[in-house]
């Protein structure tokens, strides 16, 4: 005999009632993706700086007017709201006060993995090409490199690259900057 599980899958407007009512809290390290609550790993130290160090060098070099966001929310849609590590988005007088960012105010999104390579590059990047995310990095500190995903589509990112020490990375929504990428790794 066959048994069927039956999952429940949860809107984003859920998950933050849920946050209202107290059964999640600020310190619960979860996000919500296509529906599933998803806990998240524990952020390292290692971790922590490369998430930093993109910060500085983001906000520092660049000319554009655009806001860096730090593992903060993104709505991509009713079922998925995701917490990038970093995130560089549209500016917008608001710093997004009214509403959290959607998949058209995105210029690049980084994810950093230590123990979450795997997943980030399973779930979490093709995600993120369905919503039409123009590009999104996967800094992996295991491997150490860096992989690049352009030219979303539904079944993906058609192109994508791995760029390791020694080499540079070139944002395609901010192509006057150029980061080595020693300079995101350490």
């Amino acid at each position: 005999m066959s048994v069927q599980v039956q999952r429940r899958l949860f809107t984003v407007e859920e998950y933050h009632r849920m946050a209202e009512a107290g059964i999640l809290s600020e310190d619960d390290r979860v996000e919500l993706i296509e529906g599933e609550l998803i806990a998240m790993s524990p952020i390292g130290s290692r971790h922590a700086g490369v998430v930093d160090r993109l910060n500085y060098l983001f906000s520092r070099h660049t000319r554009e007017p655009i806001i860096v966001r730090v593992q903060n929310p993104l709505r991509l849609s009713a079922h998925s709201e995701p917490q990038p590590d970093l995130t560089l988005l549209r500016y917008r007088p608001d710093f997004y006060a009214s509403a959290h960012p959607g998949p058209e105010d995105v210029l690049l999104i980084v994810e950093v993995a230590e123990t979450s390579a795997d997943y980030d590059r399973a779930v979490k990047i093709p995600l993120y090409a369905r919503h039409g995310i123009p590009e999104a990095w996967l800094v992996d500190l295991t491997e150490e490199h860096i992989e690049i995903y352009r030219q979303p589509g539904p079944e993906g990112y058609r192109e994508t690259r791995t760029a390791r020490r020694g080499q540079t990375l070139r944002p395609t929504a901010l192509p006057e900057l150029t980061i080595a990428v020693e300079d995101i790794l350490g």
